[in-house]
């Protein structure tokens, strides 16, 4: 088999995360891409010339993953903001419901007094 043709079928499984050498979930760089391919870290380097596509093969599924990932962490960050309001409403709502409990019980004691004067 190719060498190159190694690195690229390497890059694919790293693409669909599914390694053989590596951990899953290992972000895509050249270097992972060197250890799947059974080749030692820092094998492909853009010093050399029949690297040059795979590299940008490696930069391209490196940027499409990112995608979904800073996609995700909006998500999260709109998530937060909205717990931390409804969390805000939900102690607000909780604090009235202490005052108007304790109003109850203050005009329920005086209550006594008024109804033997009727």
């Amino acid at each position: 088999m190719n060498t190159i043709q190694e690195y690229y079928d390497a890059l694919e499984r790293l693409i669909s995360n599914k390694p053989i050498n590596v951990p899953i979930g290992t972000k895509i760089t050249n270097d992972a891409v060197s250890l799947e391919a059974g080749r030692k870290k820092g094998t492909i380097k853009k010093s050399r010339s029949q690297f040059t596509e795979l590299i940008a093969e490696i930069e391209q599924a490196a940027n499409r993953l990112k995608a979904p990932i800073q996609d995700c962490k909006v998500q999260v960050e709109k998530y937060k903001r909205k717990y931390i309001k409804q969390k805000t409403l939900y102690e607000q709502a909780l604090n009235r419901e202490l005052m108007y409990l304790e109003r109850i019980n203050e005009l329920e004691k005086r209550l006594p007094k008024y109804v033997n004067n009727i």
